[in-house]
């Protein structure tokens, strides 16, 4: 893995036109929110709505790039009935809204003749993509970066096809 990757906040910053990402795990590890999981898995569900406290940072970043004018697109290939964690994620979607992402939900059932690529990714601008690596139980991996042209139509193709089959967030059910 390359040692000079920017962060993900320097790719982000520096994108003017589209920030779309494609998810395709049931389960992530990701160590930062595995307290809020424990405690919402627990019955306490207030994390999924707290704006101040451990996403406050990604909700500003969000509200700083939408208002630049930048389209910023999720999309979340998933399997049916959803895991406990998908319901997790699903729960502190209206957050990810409010902040300026627009955000669909696709089962996995109906991702089946859709060419994807192995891994997570952002896709910044539709020239440059951020893999995200994760362990085989979740947790990161780091990330990898390239420009490839193949790897880049590949993405964007993907994300495309998965967004137009998505159901908006709030059509959605978990």
């Amino acid at each position: 893995m390359p040692q000079n990757v920017p962060s993900f906040a320097e790719m982000l910053s520096d994108c003017r036109r589209s920030a779309v990402h494609l998810e395709m795990r049931d389960v992530y590890g990701i160590a930062a929110e595995a307290a809020e999981f424990e405690a919402w898995r627990g019955g306490d569900d207030s994390s999924r709505h707290d704006r101040s406290g451990r996403r406050r940072g990604w909700l500003s970043l969000v509200r700083e790039t939408v208002g630049r004018g930048v389209a910023v697109r999720r999309a979340r290939i998933v399997s049916e009935p959803v895991s406990e964690y998908i319901r997790f994620e699903y729960e502190g979607t209206a957050l990810n809204i409010e902040a300026g992402e627009s955000v669909r939900w696709l089962p996995r059932r109906q991702a089946s003749d859709i060419t994807l690529p192995g891994n997570d990714f952002w896709l910044f601008d539709g020239r440059t993509v951020r893999f995200n690596h994760f362990t085989g139980d979740g947790a990161s991996a780091g990330p990898e970066v390239t420009d490839e042209a193949a790897v880049v139509a590949l993405c964007a193709s993907a994300f495309e096809a998965v967004w137009q089959r998505g159901i908006p967030h709030d059509d959605f059910t978990t």
